[in-house]
């Protein structure tokens, strides 16, 4: 593989887990999921924010990787 592609790759794998990790973190702070049962982000409306930011920025990591071919 070149080491353009593999730099793609790697950059869409961050993004895809970077927005996934933002779902659970906006669920957890909005107190839909209750996973793991005692975590300290469970109802706590910043981890939610944080959460949004997380996942927009997942989202950008994906979208700049599929312009970077």
């Amino acid at each position: 593989m070149k080491r353009k592609a593999v730099m793609v790759a790697i950059l869409r794998i961050i993004g895809l887990a970077a927005f996934f990790m933002g779902l659970l973190w906006i669920a957890q702070g909005l107190g839909l999921v209750h996973w793991p049962r005692e975590s300290f982000m469970l109802d706590q409306r910043p981890w939610a924010w944080r959460g949004l930011v997380l996942a927009l920025l997942g989202i950008a990591a994906v979208w700049r990787a599929g312009r970077r071919r």
